[in-house]
Formats: structure tokens, sequence, C-alpha cells
């Protein structure tokens, strides 16, 4: 069994004590503030119900199809014993139930593969936001103290300086002691530049993750704590069974292969014949109301039903 044994500070497994400040964040605040308002996942989010919305579309070329019309009208005209205007309304109505659709299995599945895309992409939106949150805090952090210790160093540097000064003065030293302790101090100025601007950086990074809107000339929060190294082991061969079983984005892949296996079988489902029942009907709650260009008088319109089945097959494509 393979294993490394070693320090490990900006990771999830590292200790952390958290110090409480009036000032700053601390990782809870941090990571809690991430998951309410960070633009990545609120967008996963509003994705998610999207995906829900596309399952019901998906699943209701299963469902019934019912239609409810009510046309109504005047009826004009001159005729033997009969009123020249007439006021007619009627209520038209129809009903399409699929008996046998080849799509539909396949569509239900497919409604259901979204979702669960839409689920996988929030869940690596999560992981990959929150991680990187993470990551800033524990830089800000640790180039902070980077900073603060190549200070203590320049500092005492500094005083070292100063003593090789007034040795030189006083004729007890040559020059190159001097000269070395200075550059020696002088070489710590870009460090503590350099670690200076990268805690800053990782500020606005956690300020990024929270989703916070700054505004010009205002500072990102500090990062509340300080880093506790620790030693642990890593077992390769168990890490990496895990990860391929548990991992978002490997679950994401093979939901996309389902995804697409099942629009290959909802288009072939078209070259299968379907069959749907259907029932119409006409209500007419007055009498004597002619069919448009009818000349004949008893050619009233009247209240009927008609029921039967369509069958639909498809003959060519291109």
């Amino acid at each position: 069994m393979k294993s490394i044994r070693f320090a490990f500070a900006l990771g999830g497994a590292s200790l952390l004590s958290i110090l409480s400040g009036a000032q700053g964040v601390t990782l809870e605040k941090l990571l809690q503030t991430t998951l309410e308002k960070n633009p990545a996942i609120a967008q996963a989010k509003a994705s998610l119900e999207e995906a829900a919305g596309q399952r019901l579309i998906l699943r209701s070329i299963m469902w019934p199809d019912a239609k409810v019309g009510v046309p109504g009208g005047v009826q004009g005209g001159h005729r033997a014993g009969e009123s020249a205007t007439k006021v007619f309304g009627f209520a038209r109505g129809s009903f399409i139930q699929p008996l046998f659709n080849a799509a539909v299995p396949p569509s239900r599945r497919r409604g259901d593969v979204d979702l669960l895309i839409a689920e996988q992409q929030l869940n690596i939106a999560v992981v990959e936001q929150l991680y990187a949150a993470r990551l800033a805090f524990y830089t800000a952090l640790y180039n902070r103290e980077l900073q603060s210790i190549r200070e203590d160093q320049r500092q005492r540097l500094e005083q070292t300086v100063a003593s090789q000064k007034d040795r030189y003065e006083a004729g007890l030293t040559d020059r190159s002691a001097l000269t070395s302790a200075t550059v020696q101090a002088r070489e710590l100025d870009p460090q503590i530049e350099s670690a200076h601007r990268a805690c800053v950086g990782a500020r606005l990074k956690m300020a990024e993750a929270m989703g916070d809107d700054l505004a010009p000339g205002a500072s990102p929060a500090e990062a509340e704590g300080e880093l506790q190294f620790a030693p642990m082991i890593v077992d390769l061969n168990a890490e990496t069974a895990a990860a391929l079983k548990r991992r978002a984005d490997l679950k994401l892949a093979r939901l996309l292969v389902r995804a697409a296996d099942e629009d290959e079988r909802v288009i072939e489902a078209g070259y299968y014949p379907a069959i749907a029942a259907t029932v119409s009907g006409d209500y007419v709650p007055v009498s004597g109301i002619h069919r448009e260009d009818s000349t004949r008088r008893t050619e009233d319109i009247s209240s009927e039903i008609r029921a039967g089945a369509v069958y639909t097959c498809l003959l060519y494509t291109s």
C-alpha cells in the first residue's frame, strides 16, 4: 500500500484555530456567505430549477391534451319565418390521450437525467467555489504570517546594520561587514512586498467568492485565524478509489453519456407509429343556428360528440 507522509497546511485537513475579533471574517462565515451569495452557485441553482421545468415538458408527451373553446357571435339575414338577427354561442372541446408512443420512456428518462445533470453541476459549483474560498482564506493567513516573519527578520537585520555602522565608525571593523549587513536587510524588502501583495490578492478572492460588491477604495475583509501545521498520512490507492467514486465532475461525465444515449432513443422513436385516443364534441345550447354557407333550413348546428383513435406513422423524411 502506497502512502505519503508530509506536513499539510493549505488543504481541508489542516488544523486551523479561529480567533474572534471585531474586524475580518472567519472561515465559517466565509464558507456560509459563499454558499448564500456566490454568483456561480446562484447560477447553478437557477439552472437546477430550469431543469425541473424542462423535465415537466419532456414528460408532457404522455399526458392527455384537453382543449375547450367557447365560440360565439351574431347570425343575421332574412329568411321566411325567422328573425333577422340571432345571437348564438356554443362550447367545443377535444381530448387526446396517447396510447402508444415509443418516445415516452426515453423522454421520461431524459428529463430525469437532465435534473441529475443540473444537480451535479450545482455540486461542482459548490465544491469549486468553497475550495477557492478556503484556499484564498489559507493563502491570506499564510502570506500575512510570512510578511510578519520577514518584517521581524528585517528589523533584526536593521539592528545588525546599525551595530555594524557603529563598529565601522569606531574603526572596529571594515566597510565590507556593514555593506553585507545592509544588503541582507534590503533583500527582504521585495519578499515582504510580494507577501503583502499575495495577501491582498487572496483577500480579494475571498470577497469575490462571497459575492461582495466592493466600492472604489474599499478594503476587502481580513482573514481571522492562525495556521497550525500538522502531519498527516495520505493513502494514494484509497484516495484514488474514493475520488473515482464520489467526484462530482466524474458523475457529471457519466450523466452526459446517459443523456446522449436517451437523445438517440428519442430520435429513433420518431420512426415508430404513434396511436392516440381522441374524443371531441360540440355543445349547442340553442337550436335554429345554421351552418355557414348552408342554404337549407334543416342543416342546423346541433350538439354532438365524436370518439375514435388516431394512428400516425412516418413514411418518409429527409
